[in-house]
């Protein structure tokens, strides 16, 4: 023993000399020691894999969600999933960070916390503006705050229509609230969430946005919401988790073995045969093959049906053999919407004359539809509208391939 305390035994000592208060010392500043609830409350194996899975597939699409975002190229890591506290967050991440607050509600019932970074909430949120992610000098302000919600809106609900897809059945989200956060505050359950004030599972992922940002992303579950997780992915694999455990044996029991399924057409060592009686037999430990009453016993293989093999015909792209893909894996793919409002042609001379205030007539009638291409190919017609202070377009028709 080297006489140092551990910081589990330190957390108990301050715990008890705090008595239920929830306020430290006078003038400290300091935060007061936190009660750490159901302490040894953990997920086992199959439920961390569970929920690394999850994690892992919905990150997965929010970075490509993320990436048609910022016009950068986004790489969020393998998940690693551990258990984690208040006082954790306050001795291993940086201080001021942003909380996003995602609630499920439909398909899975209960919330979870985003963790970002300030520094790198301001190089999302400038990307995001068009500019180059340079300028994050200044405060955290609401502007950064409504747009990196935005940001997450989009994201976590691309995650959810992945989870949906996984788990055959709708997943929804309400719109993300973000919140900047000192981690030395007290938590209060009405301002943040109140899982956070025991233990929780902490998911981490270790987030690139191009040159910009090498950073940790974190995603905190409570335990409530990591099981049903679990059981909802369970559900969707078909194994019941009653099952499972009944099928493992308890401690200190032997599984019974299984008997071994006869082989047809070939006579099973250590059993005896049906008509062969044992007498007069040797016995050498385990009673011998070939030999029926001092006679040999001719070995004859089993018929086998020999065919031709069978090859699937090729098929050409139209068939409809091909139209059962699964076409949700395509949904998250962002294609880019153009609307051109008509067109003209000028000679090189004229273009030249251009100036501030030239006036270039177009192709097209005023208050004539005017076109709408996705990737390039038209595909709509439509009207200007005004939506608010923005232009936007609305679809009046729809042009069919002929």
């Amino acid at each position: 023993m080297d006489g140092m305390l551990t910081q589990d035994e330190i957390n108990a000592l301050l715990t008890g000399m705090d008595g239920g208060s929830s306020n430290g010392p006078a003038g400290s500043g300091a935060a007061a020691p936190r009660e750490i609830a159901n302490a040894d409350e953990e997920l086992n194996d199959a439920e961390k894999d569970a929920v690394g899975e999850i994690s892992n597939i919905s990150m997965g699409t929010a970075a490509t969600t993320l990436f048609s975002l910022v016009n950068q190229r986004v790489n969020i890591t393998t998940p690693v999933v551990t258990y984690a506290t208040w006082d954790d967050l306050i001795q291993n991440y940086d201080r001021p960070c942003v909380f996003i607050q995602i609630y499920y509600k439909e398909g899975l019932d209960g919330t979870n916390i985003l963790v970002l970074k300030e520094r790198d909430v301001k190089i999302i949120t400038d990307l995001m503006m068009g500019g180059d992610g340079t300028n994050i000098d200044g405060e955290l302000s609401e502007l950064h705050l409504s747009a990196i919600s935005e940001a997450m809106n989009q994201m976590m609900g691309s995650a959810a229509t992945s989870i949906s897809s996984m788990l055959e059945k709708k997943v929804d989200i309400s719109p993300p609230s973000a919140d900047l956060v000192d981690l030395n505050d007290v938590i209060n359950g009405e301002d943040i969430a109140g899982f956070l004030k025991n233990k929780f599972v902490k998911v981490a992922f270790h987030m690139e946005i191009g040159d910009l940002v090498d950073s940790e992303l974190m995603q905190l579950y409570p335990f409530d919401f990591a099981r049903d997780l679990y059981r909802q992915f369970m559900k969707y694999t078909g194994i019941d988790e009653a099952e499972t455990q009944s099928t493992s044996p308890a401690a200190g029991e032997t599984p019974a073995p299984q008997p071994a399924a006869p082989q047809t057409g070939m006579p099973q060592m250590g059993m005896p045969q049906m008509g062969m009686p044992q007498t007069g037999m040797p016995q050498m430990g385990m009673p011998q093959m070939g030999m029926m009453q001092g006679q040999p016993m001719m070995y004859q293989p089993p018929e086998v049906n020999i065919a031709p093999a069978q090859f699937q015909p090729f098929v050409m792209a139209g068939s409809p053999l091909l139209q059962t893909e699964h076409i949700d894996l395509l949904l998250d793919v962002p294609l880019e919407v153009t609307v051109e409002l008509g067109r003209t042609s000028k000679s090189i001379k004229e273009i030249l004359d251009f100036a501030p205030g030239t006036i270039i007539e177009l192709n097209r009638l005023a208050g004539e539809p005017i076109d709408v291409l996705v990737n390039g190919k038209y595909v709509a017609k439509g009207e200007v509208v005004v939506i608010e202070e923005a232009f936007g377009i609305r679809v009046t028709e729809i042009i069919k391939d002929k």
